[in-house]
């Protein structure tokens, strides 16, 4: 458990882990220590055994804002090269993190959600949003491109075309929109929003660790293998649960119901 500075760990008894973005002075926008922070504690939580699911959410009234102007104000002093390297070093280590990790990854999307903030919960497995919510792909109002993986992650979610619009407009999608294209999983009332998400994250967290960590290689892995080639992994997977202790007891379980029946 770590209870201070700009993102928080949490974990609970049932094995769910909370990172919340804490900088609501700031509507929990990234600076260099806040991303930094964000790696570390993701990471520490990734390698927890305990940890089965993780939920990302925001304190305050915002989800994130996307980068602090400060850190953004400071680009001008850097060539082009320092400014890629920020991103390559610090932005993109979150992203590289999100896609090896085996756990699943909750978005609970509690304020607005704008730029790399956006991006954030896009990288996320699922996202459950509050009503009140908005997302924008802001980047356009500053003449910019998505720097961190919002190029590659909103496209699979939504398609090329939804994506485009929402990338050369910067437009804000609300709530019933996002829900209605694929954004999030579901809307929920603000008041909502964490006994929601918890109660399906504890869900899943109640469920094979195995199991569920194959689910999540085999569909990401999918999006980019063809048929042959996954289902040869599909099998092997198939093959090693048939021998975790949890198959077999779930099995000897249905057994004695249907025999007892």
């Amino acid at each position: 458990m770590k209870t201070d500075g700009p993102v928080i760990l949490n974990t609970d008894d049932h094995g769910v882990a909370t990172l919340t973005l804490n900088r609501p002075e700031r509507r929990n926008a990234f600076d260099v220590e806040m991303i930094d922070r964000w790696h570390e504690r993701l990471s520490s939580a990734l390698a927890d055994p305990e940890v089965r699911v993780i939920v990302v959410t925001g304190s305050g009234k915002a989800f994130c804002a996307g980068g602090d102007l400060d850190e953004v104000i400071k680009f001008r002093t850097q060539d082009s090269l320092a400014r890629k390297n920020f991103l390559w070093e610090h932005v993109h280590k979150i992203a590289f993190a999100l896609e090896r990790a085996d756990k699943p990854v909750i978005a609970a999307v509690n304020g607005a959600a704008s730029g790399a903030g956006c991006d954030m919960a896009l990288m996320c497995d699922l996202r459950i949003m509050a009503r009140s919510a908005v997302f924008s792909e802001s980047y356009i109002r500053l003449g910019l491109i998505a720097g961190d993986a919002g190029t590659y992650f909103l496209p699979r979610l939504i398609g090329v075309a939804r994506a485009l619009e929402l990338f050369w407009t910067g437009r804000e999608v609300r709530s019933d929109e996002a829900e209605r294209i694929g954004m999030v999983n579901r809307v929920v009332d603000d008041a909502d929003l964490l006994p929601a998400t918890y109660e399906l994250a504890r869900q899943i967290a109640s469920q094979s660790p195995q199991a569920v960590r194959f689910f999540k290689r085999a569909v990401y892995q999918s999006q980019t293998l063809p048929l042959a080639t996954h289902l040869d992994m599909v099998s092997s997977h198939m093959a090693v649960l048939e021998d975790t202790a949890e198959h077999r007891a779930a099995l000897d379980a249905l057994i004695a119901r249907v025999r007892g029946a």
